[in-house]
């Protein structure tokens, strides 16, 4: 039997070092090295993606890979791929470090300097486990749930640019889409989510901050279920306990949410924290909202940058979207692209904050009218991130068709949301 290993090494000699004892192994099929943890996770869902059969047998971490540590990072590959094999390579072998790879979902750990015969063994010893957690499964293709949910982050340039709306609104044409979603406010001081949708609930992120196993009755007792299906799982209600979420935890709270629902949208509100820097880079797409006014688009420069700097996340895998936009404005999309090399969403919402005021002051923002056109600007741009499940016969979508969502909805009546989305769909760009 071959046996498929995918080494995860951030050091060029340490790679060489780990992939020629890799090629003297006996039926071993290596993999090209990744450098960095977000490579990893890229990797390993794209390849579940193409297929499950092609996901690697074992995967070998080396101690030093960043920018996400370690342990963190066995952790995520241990819930998102549980049928892959995760062995840690570390020179230090004190029994401290043994338990907490173990705890984090290792299946072997392999001292430095590397050799043959250990790391043949640790190989060996994870790649049968590997085979025989998919024998179980049932071939693994049935049951195995591959990358899970789709994660995505909602970040503003700067305060009051709209992100709590933006992060609500793709939430809620998720959920009227069919699928099963989280909504999660990790604006840990001043998050509004609760406040947008008339919610009480003495739960929040920072009980599940200690948490060192969340486990499903853990996850469900944090989280509170709206009206509208949505799971919600809020920031405390005393800011300074914000403090207490870490980014390791926010990584485990994203993770977990991941592996039970379809979608999870957190608002990430518009200061960084380590706690929302993890959460964007964990994200399968990262939005930035932005006002069409110098003192925003220099703000989302700013962001974009330290994003970038802190290799939390590239420009061009930013979406970038423009709100309270007139045709009058100076600043255009176009510009606003090439000021912060992000790439543009394909809609724009609309300065028309009169649509929002009676639903905002009233904390119904899930009743917003579907003729609203920030509502179907919002939906319009869930389409286009995938949020939205696409109907069995889709319309020709495209660049133009997404900016021409007002005219798709202007038939729907008022109410019918899962009505909105199959228009949207339709007419929208599609992926």
């Amino acid at each position: 039997m071959t046996t498929r290993i995918l080494p995860a090494v951030g050091d060029p000699d340490a790679a060489r070092s780990v992939t020629t004892l890799l090629s003297q192994l006996p039926d071993a099929e290596p993999f090209a090295p990744v450098g960095d943890s977000t490579q990893l996770v890229d990797t390993l869902a794209r390849l579940a993606a193409a297929s499950l059969d092609e996901l690697p047998d074992v995967v070998l971490v080396h101690e030093r890979i960043g920018p996400v540590p370690a342990l963190e990072l066995i952790r995520e590959v241990a819930l998102r791929f549980p049928a892959v094999g995760v062995v840690l390579i570390t020179a230090d072998a004190s029994p401290v470090l043994f338990s907490a790879a173990m705890d984090s979902g290792a299946r072997g750990l392999v001292t430095l300097p590397l050799g043959y015969e250990e790391l043949a063994s640790r190989v060996q010893a994870a790649a049968q486990w590997s085979v025989g957690v998919r024998r179980h499964l049932g071939a693994g293709a049935d049951v195995f749930t591959g990358p899970g949910g789709t994660v995505v982050t909602v970040s503003g340039a700067k305060g009051g640019v709209g992100t709590t709306v933006t992060a609500v609104q793709l939430a809620l044409a998720a959920q009227a889409s069919g699928h099963g979603v989280a909504l999660v406010d990790m604006d840990l001081q001043g998050g509004d989510i609760a406040s947008y949708l008339d919610v009480q609930f003495r739960r929040s992120l920072a009980d599940l901050a200690a948490v060192d196993d969340i486990s499903p009755r853990v996850l469900q007792d944090a989280v509170y279920t709206h009206e509208t299906g949505i799971a919600l799982l809020l920031a405390p209600g005393d800011g300074e306990r914000g403090e207490e979420v870490s980014d390791r935890s926010a990584r485990q709270i994203v993770g977990a949410l991941r592996s039970r629902y379809d979608v999870v949208v957190v608002d990430c509100g518009t200061y960084l924290t380590g706690s929302n820097a993890a959460a964007v880079e964990m994200a399968d797409a990262a939005v930035l909202v932005t006002t069409p006014d110098v003192v925003a688009v220099r703000a989302a420069k700013r962001v974009v940058r330290m994003w970038d700097r802190l290799q939390i996340r590239k420009a061009e895998e930013t979406v970038c979207l423009v709100n309270r936009y007139t045709r009058s404005t100076e600043i255009q999309p176009n510009l606003i692209q090439k000021i912060t090399g992000t790439r543009m969403a394909g809609v724009v919402v609309p300065a028309h904050f009169k649509e929002l005021q009676g639903v905002v002051d009233a904390g119904r923002l899930h009743e917003l009218d579907s003729r609203s056109t920030v509502k179907q600007a919002l939906w319009s741009l869930a389409g286009e991130l995938g949020l939205v499940k696409a109907p069995d016969q889709g319309g020709a979508g495209g660049a133009g068709g997404a900016n021409r969502p007002g005219k798709q909805l202007a038939r729907v009546t008022r109410g019918n949301d899962r009505g909105s989305v199959g228009l949207l769909r339709r007419g929208g760009k599609g992926r």
